[in-house]
C-alpha cells in the first residue's frame, strides 16, 4: 500500500481519484454542484467514488450504501474546492521545486526513489501527473490553513504547566487511546430548532450503534467530521492530545464503549474508545563539557588559532587551570565567565563538529584543536550521565500537543464557517448520479 504524508489528509482518500476503473462505461459529464465560481462534475465525483469502493474491496470492511458515500464525497469535494478558491485569492502557490521535494518524500516513505515510485504508480494504473497535481492541491490547502488558522494559535507557559499537572490530561501519562469519532454539526448562531434537530439526529445515530451497526460505517455515511471518510478514526493519542471536550470522557470509558452525546460549539459528538496502550520513560545520555574557543578574523587565521589552542592545551596538561585560561582567552563570552563550562547538554544541542569530538573523548581528557562553524576549540569532557529527560520532553510535548489541539478545534470551526458562508448550489440529486 502506498504511504503519504500524515499532514495530507485528503490525499489518503483522493490521490488515486485520477484513475477511472477500466471497462467502466463512458460517463456523460454533468454538473453536480456549483461552488462559488467553480463547479464539481459528475465524473470527478465518480472517480473519487471508484477509489473509495476499491479500497473497501481490498479490506474486510463493508462499504456503506453508494448514495451515502456519494453524499460524503460530494461534501468533501465542496470543502476542498472552497479552500482552494480562498488560497488562489490569497495568492498561495506551490512551485515545482517544493512539489518535487514533497514527491521525493512520499517516494522515500514507500522505500523508493522518485523514478521507482513513478513506475509503481503507473503499474497500479495511476496517472502520475494527476497524482502530482493532487499533492500540489494538498500542499496549497496546508499552506492556507497555516496562514489562516495556525498563525492565530498561541500557547502560554501556564497552559503548558496546567496540562502537565492535570490528572486526566497529563502529557506524560503512560496511556494512549485510539478513538473513533462521529460529529453532527451545528451552524453558527444555531436556533433552538436547529439544535434540537442536530441532537435528534445524533441520538438516532448513537442508538443505531448501540443496536449493533458498525461505528466506522456510520461515521463514513453520517459524520460531518474531518475524518469521516476514514471511518472517524482519530488514531492513537495521549489524553492530552485529544480535543479538550473528550478528555474527561475517555479516562472513564472501557474499550469498545460508546460515549454519551458530547456537545461543543461545532455540534454533537459521539466517540468510541477502540483501544488503549502504555508508554515508557525517556532516558538520554547527557555530557558536561568545558571548552575554549578562538574565533578567526582578519587578525587571526586558522593556523594561528590552532597554534594558540595547542599552546593552551600544553599549559593545561602541565598544570595550568583550565577555567582560568578559558576566562582569559575564550571568545565564547557566556561560557568563559563560567570557566568554559557549557553545563549538561543533551544529544543534538551542540553543533555536530563539537558533538563528534565530545562523544569520542574519555572523561578528563582534553581534545586536540578542532574547527566548527564558530571557530577553533579545545574541549574537556568533565562528566557523563544517564538522565531521565521526561520532564523536559513533557514540556516540549505539552506545548506541541496544546497547539495541535487548538489548531484542530480552530480548523473545525473555520471550515464550518467557510462552508456556511459560501454559495453552494446542488444541481443533481444523489440518486440521479448512479
Amino acid at each position: 500500500m502506498l504511504r503519504v504524508f500524515h499532514g495530507l489528509g485528503i490525499v489518503l482518500i483522493s490521490l488515486l481519484g485520477t484513475v477511472a476503473a477500466q471497462g467502466d462505461a463512458v460517463l456523460i459529464d454533468r454538473i453536480v454542484a456549483v461552488v462559488e465560481e467553480d463547479v464539481i462534475m459528475v465524473t470527478e465525483l465518480e472517480k473519487r467514488l471508484h477509489v473509495i469502493r476499491d479500497r473497501f474491496r481490498q479490506s474486510k470492511d463493508t462499504a456503506p450504501p453508494v448514495d451515502l458515500l456519494k453524499k460524503q464525497l460530494l461534501e468533501h469535494l465542496i470543502v476542498e474546492r472552497l479552500q482552494l478558491q480562498m488560497a488562489e485569492r490569497r495568492g498561495i502557490r506551490i512551485d515545482d521545486l517544493t512539489l518535487n521535494e514533497a514527491m521525493r518524500k512520499i517516494a522515500s516513505r514507500n522505500d523508493l526513489g522518485l523514478e521507482g515510485f513513478r513506475e509503481k504508480l503507473l503499474d497500479k494504473g495511476i496517472d502520475y501527473i494527476g497524482f502530482r497535481e493532487q499533492v500540489r492541491r494538498e500542499l496549497v490547502i496546508d499552506a492556507l490553513r497555516a496562514r489562516v488558522v495556525d498563525r492565530k494559535v498561541q500557547v502560554t507557559d501556564q497552559e503548558v504547566a496546567d496540562l502537565i499537572s492535570s490528572q486526566t490530561g497529563v502529557a506524560g501519562s503512560d496511556l494512549e487511546y485510539q478513538l473513533h469519532h462521529i460529529l453532527v454539526t451545528l451552524p453558527e448562531a444555531a436556533s433552538a430548532e436547529q439544535i434540537n434537530e442536530a441532537r435528534t439526529k445524533a441520538e438516532a445515530i448513537r442508538a443505531r450503534i448501540l443496536d449493533g451497526e458498525d461505528f466506522r460505517q456510520l461515521a463514513m455515511s453520517e459524520s460531518d467530521g474531518q475524518k469521516a471518510l476514514e471511518g472517524g478514526d482519530l488514531g492513537w493519542r495521549k489524553a492530552s492530545q485529544l480535543p479538550t471536550i473528550f478528555v474527561r470522557h475517555v479516562s472513564d470509558m472501557m474499550v469498545g464503549e460508546i460515549s454519551e452525546l458530547i456537545r461543543s460549539p461545532s455540534g454533537f459528538h459521539i466517540i468510541q474508545l477502540s483501544d488503549r496502550k502504555g508508554e515508557q520513560k525517556r532516558m538520554i545520555k547527557q555530557t558536561r563539557t568545558r571548552h575554549i574557543l578562538i574565533s578567526t578574523s582578519a587578525l587571526i587565521d586558522d593556523d594561528q588559532a590552532r597554534q594558540k589552542l595547542s599552546e593552551l592545551k600544553r599549559r593545561i596538561e602541565n598544570g595550568d587551570d583550565f577555567a582560568e585560561l578559558a576566562q582569559a582567552n575564550s571568545a565564547d563570552t557566556n561560557s568563559a565567565l563560567k570557566g568554559g563550562d557549557l553545563g549538561w547538554t543533551s544529544p543534538g544541542i551542540l553543533v555536530p563538529e563539537y558533538e563528534k569530538v565530545m562523544n569520542g573523548l574519555e572523561i578528563g581528557r582534553i581534545s586536540e584543536p578542532f574547527r566548527s562553524s564558530f571557530g577553533w576549540h579545545i574541549l574537556q569532557v568533565m562528566e557523563r550521565r544517564s538522565h531521565d529527560s521526561t520532564q523536559e520532553v513533557l514540556r516540549s510535548q505539552a506545548r506541541t500537543i496544546i497547539r495541535k489541539r487548538k489548531v484542530e478545534e480552530e480548523t473545525e470551526l473555520w471550515l464550518r464557517r467557510l462552508r456556511n458562508q459560501s454559495y453552494v448550489e446542488y444541481r443533481l440529486q444523489i440518486e440521479e448520479q448512479g
